[in-house]
């Protein structure tokens, strides 16, 4: 591929442990391995991004996920989101939809002039036009990919419509016109087959998938630094470590997680006191106050010894103020004896590659997209069919637990499983994989890029809104 471009990455948030967060460091690792030079354009920064220059970091408070103006705006139109919500009529509902465009005009006026100044060729959009978070942000770059046809790659991680603190809206005319926008001359990127078949079937566009993957010629391996963590958190070197390696949120399914350990304890009650279950990561950004006190009371119940970490992980590694070692989500899985990755609905699943990366046993729910675009390549975990009491209880069968013992007590059949794994998703979820489906991607639609880049260069520096 000949073309270099100035490449703009734009999201509410960047520098995280969370999926996208997580991702995008992945495409900036590709994209600049490409020959690209990489601009951001984030809400907020979590870490500054270690392979950008400082300069070509450009934060614009406005489309941060917790913005004033986000979260009043949230209030408003996301009756699940705000338990006192007042309902609104349609002249009320019909002036929220003029502001917020009007403040999305003189968001993307502003993100425009960053696009000038720095002479950028495309921009890619990270679920901006997919989740509400940034409502501003969302129409931001509406407004730069379809009025002032700038080159747009749009990145879908998941969508509105499968939240139900979203799907349940007073502004579902706008939502429909900009997430995503189906305007001809922009991409469309998802991570999963199925996806793919949704987006096609409610937008009538082709969008191309590149699926999440991880770095499978750099696994995370022990070392001089994560040594020390079970000595640093409190564990002994004969402790049984099952790591949650996720953010606290309810769609996560946590509390299946709990009763799958507290079923093996059960089971196998020599294990007891050897068994700690640990969340590695923070509460989410999906404003549940509750859950995480409701996993605290549930594993106190079922004499789960649980441990939230999250205050010594980060994307980097670190010392805080007391001068503790701060670790990485890879740190944390390295360490790990099992993880359970349980959830009632994933995008694609970070997580799970993360461990099978870290050749460590997973206990995995079979949530839509694992088995139409994971399980699929051959790889074998602990699997519990996602089927459900009418409690809404998980059903985990005893074979599961008992499989999952097995694997504990049998180092060899741990090996040969975790190594098998590995094997697979290096070929269908490595950096390779990544490095060939992005590279098409941008030589695909660099035609597009090349105009983009005629249009801004003549157009003016400004533009009305």
């Amino acid at each position: 591929m000949k073309d270099k471009f100035r490449v703009g990455i734009i999201c509410g948030k960047l520098g995280g442990v969370d999926g996208v967060s997580l991702e995008v460091e992945k495409w900036i690792q590709i994209l600049t391995g490409l020959g690209h030079e990489i601009f951001t354009i984030a809400g907020k920064y979590v870490a500054p991004l270690p392979l950008i220059p400082k300069e070509n970091q450009f934060c614009h408070m406005r489309i941060r996920f917790d913005s004033q103006e986000q979260q009043a705006y949230e209030k408003l139109v996301f009756p699940y989101i705000s338990p006192s919500h007042i309902p609104i009529n349609s002249n009320k509902r019909k002036k929220i939809i003029e502001e917020l465009t009007i403040k999305g005009e003189e968001v993307a006026h502003e993100i425009y002039r960053f696009i000038k100044e720095n002479s950028i060729d495309v921009i890619i959009a990270e679920n901006t036009n997919a989740m509400p978070m940034t409502l501003l942000g969302a129409l931001a770059v509406y407004h730069l990919s379809v009025t002032q046809r700038v080159a747009t790659i749009f990145h879908h991680h998941d969508f509105w419509w499968e939240r139900s603190r979203f799907s349940h809206n007073h502004i579902e005319t706008l939502l429909n016109k900009i997430m995503p926008p189906a305007d001809l001359g922009v991409e469309h990127i998802v991570i999963s087959s199925y996806a793919a078949r949704i987006l096609q079937s409610i937008k009538r566009v082709q969008p191309k998938i590149i699926p999440n993957c991880e770095d499978f010629t750099n696994p995370p391996v022990m070392d001089d630094y994560n040594g020390n963590f079970r000595s640093d958190l409190g564990f002994k070197d004969g402790d049984i470590l099952i790591v949650q390696p996720t953010r606290i949120v309810r769609r996560k399914r946590i509390e299946d997680a709990v009763e799958l350990v507290s079923r093996l304890q059960h089971q196998f009650p020599s294990l007891e006191k050897k068994v700690h279950f640990i969340i590695s990561l923070y509460q989410g950004d999906e404003q549940d106050d509750s859950y995480e006190e409701e996993i605290k009371q549930l594993a106190e119940r079922k004499n789960v010894r649980l441990h939230l970490i999250a205050d010594r992980v980060a994307s980097r590694r670190s010392l805080n103020d007391k001068r503790e070692r701060i670790y990485t989500n890879r740190d944390v899985l390295i360490n790990a004896d099992f993880i359970t990755y349980l959830p009632l609905w994933e995008g694609f699943g970070n997580a799970l590659l993360e461990a099978i990366a870290a050749k460590i046993p997973v206990a995995v729910n079979t949530y839509l997209v694992y088995k139409t675009d994971i399980k699929v390549t051959g790889v074998r975990n602990v699997e519990i069919r996602d089927q459900y009491d009418d409690k809404g209880r998980l059903i985990i069968p005893d074979s599961a637990v008992d499989r999952m013992n097995y694997l504990l007590m049998h180092p060899e059949e741990k090996k040969r499983i975790v190594e098998k794994n590995f094997k697979i998703c290096k070929k269908e979820f490595g950096f390779e994989t990544l490095k060939d489906k992005i590279a098409d991607m941008i030589d695909e639609y660099k035609n597009e890029i090349l105009a983009s880049r005629i249009r801004l260069k003549k157009s003016k520096f400004n533009f009305s809104v």
